[in-house]
């Protein structure tokens, strides 16, 4: 009987010391898959744009740890989770230099274009002007194709005006955006009326 009972004991106490373990894995564990979390959030959406691979990966590392985690294998998703940090930081200083580069690149494009698209606008309102005095239109623009021209001159101007607004505010990249819709549409115009791209 007493055999019995110290057997009943020794078991209850073996489980008692894998339990205590398991509670001694599971909060840092959770602590450190959370943090990661948190910290990936916080640059994910410059992370997905500029560097998705790269976002992926960590996102990956992260899944994976919290799937060990579900598992009740908390020693092995504290080993997988210990490293996470270092793979979220890592990142978030790849996309900043990334993402530093991309506005380099913009901030070149945006000084191209705006040093061209008042010429093009210009030219266009040039031409709008001189058609418009005229009492007759050249046998190539009919009076649709000119009103149609007129109509997208005012949309290259709002959207241009759209453009250096977004500059100024610091959003290169919107800027550029924009300050192509207005280069493509100068140019279907300046076809419509018979002007040769690069006008001024």
């Amino acid at each position: 009987m007493y055999a019995k009972s110290f057997r009943s004991l020794l078991f209850l106490a073996v489980v008692a010391l894998a339990a205590s373990a398991c509670t001694n894995y599971k909060e840092p564990a959770q602590q450190a898959i959370a943090q990661a979390e948190t910290a990936l959030d916080a640059i994910s959406v410059d992370a997905q744009k500029f560097l998705p691979d790269k976002y992926k990966e960590v996102q990956d590392a992260i899944d994976a740890a919290k799937a060990t985690f579900a598992k009740d294998d908390y020693k092995n998703a504290l080993a997988q989770a210990k490293d996470l940090p270092a793979k979220v930081a890592a990142l978030a200083t790849d996309v900043a230099a990334a993402k530093q580069a991309a506005i380099a690149t913009w901030t070149d494009e945006w000084n191209g274009l705006s040093a061209d698209l008042p010429n093009m606008v210009n030219a266009i309102q040039s031409r709008v002007d001189t058609l418009s005095k005229s009492k007759k239109l050249p046998k190539n623009i009919d009076q649709a194709t000119f009103e149609a021209a007129k109509t997208g001159l005012d949309d290259m101007k709002s959207t241009w005006n759209a453009a250096s607004q977004s500059f100024n505010s610091g959003n290169v990249e919107d800027a550029v955006a924009k300050a192509k819709q207005v280069q493509e549409k100068g140019t279907e115009i300046m076809s419509q009326l018979g002007m040769k791209t690069g006008a001024s």
